[in-house]
């Protein structure tokens, strides 16, 4: 097991690895029966579905940092398993699905989402301790204080052992971009690099790609593309139909930098360039909008019709993308956001639509390094 220092703490490598041992160690951890891994069932992906004696379902959910969502995601998964019901064979589904959240620490708005859920949610907290010869990991149910410990075969390895520091073209592409940049591109580049012993940076003039190798038949994971005003933009190797096919192909993936991401795409090579120019018209089209509704007096010009019905198709359209679980770039999720309800209203077609939460780019960067696992 692949474990990695940080400051005076140790953590897993991945959350692959951190995946790995908990499957491993359901029975000891848990008092659980592995059922499945990486769960696909309608257009959710579950890290884990076990069992208990009594054949009820238990869903866990891991995370090797912090991360806000993970209440939402649960939900998420709860849903489409009930109204799937996947292996009736197996699984009890008179009784009700059992939900485990797993992380290092747990966030404050995590706590608040559980304070008003109606679904029973189980906090565990884990911590890696070390001693002079061992590792091992412990878990704390938060509810109840319990505390279970297993102890971790590893192989540890300092943060930057073995991997290359970040080439010159690599520092002169990074001095060009933000503080928020420079840290998540690093990390990832760290997390990829050290991923696989057989995992290689390869450069070019705008983008630095990561992969066994720049031949014919090498299999890429990621890429970090610049584009001509150096603005940084993230391809991860990730399933079609928005990440829920076996078939692999290049995404391009939109973040805020604070942890937060969407699969936007598909891009073959390049940029995306007809995915940034529906992003500007997009754009373009949300600042009219908040120009008619902070328009003071509040009135409305003729004109300003052909920009409502235009909402109007643009949110149907978006909606419809995402019943289908199609890509979602990020400014047609700020599109549903426009307060212009009260302008819209008797209007054909116009509708409201909660489209959720983002995911977390962490996540994506793990579902691209298993894939990229699988096909070497």
């Amino acid at each position: 097991m692949n474990l990695i220092k940080t400051g005076n703490s140790w953590k897993f490598a991945t959350e692959t690895d951190l995946e790995d041992f908990v499957w491993t160690n359901l029975k000891e951890l848990f008092g659980l029966i592995p059922l499945k891994r990486q769960y696909y069932v309608k257009g959710q992906i579950c890290d884990i579905l076990a069992l208990r004696e009594n054949k009820q379902l238990v869903v866990l959910e891991l995370k090797n940092a912090e991360d806000r969502y993970i209440v939402q995601q649960l939900t998420r998964y709860y849903d489409a398993l009930q109204e799937v019901k996947p292996l009736e064979d197996e699984i009890d589904y008179q009784q009700s699905i059992s939900l485990i959240a797993i992380k290092p620490n747990f966030h404050k708005d995590n706590f608040i989402d559980k304070k008003y859920h109606h679904l029973s949610i189980d906090f565990f907290e884990f911590a890696i301790l070390a001693d002079e010869f061992n590792y091992y990991l412990q878990i704390r149910n938060l509810d109840n204080e319990k505390v279970a410990k297993i102890e971790i075969p590893h192989q540890d390895r300092e943060r930057n052992e073995d991997i290359s520091p970040p080439s010159r073209g690599l520092m002169n592409r990074l001095a060009k971009c933000s503080s928020e940049q420079q840290e998540g591109i690093l990390e990832i580049r760290q997390k990829v690099l050290s991923f696989d012993k057989r995992m290689e940076e390869i450069s070019s003039a705008v983008s630095f790609r990561y992969g066994n190798g720049n031949s014919k038949t090498s299999k890429f994971c990621a890429e970090f593309y610049f584009d001509s005003k150096g603005i940084p933009i993230i391809f991860l190797w990730l399933g079609l139909k928005n990440n829920s096919s076996d078939r692999i192909s290049r995404a391009r993936i939109w973040t805020d930098w604070q942890g937060n991401a969407l699969l936007e795409g598909y891009v073959p090579s390049g940029i995306g360039e007809k995915i940034t120019s529906y992003k500007k018209l997009i754009y373009n089209r949300i600042e009219k909008l908040h120009t008619i509704i902070n328009r003071e007096p509040k009135m409305l010009y003729c004109t300003d019709f052909k920009y409502i019905r235009q909402y109007c198709k643009d949110s149907n359209r978006v909606r419809r993308k995402l019943n289908n679980n199609e890509p979602i770039i990020y400014e047609e999720y700020k599109l549903l956001e426009v307060d212009i309800e009260r302008y819209a209203v008797g209007m054909k077609g116009y509708v409201v639509f909660d489209f959720g939460d983002y995911e977390p780019l962490n996540g994506f960067v793990d579902v691209a390094l298993k894939k990229w696992l699988k096909r070497l």
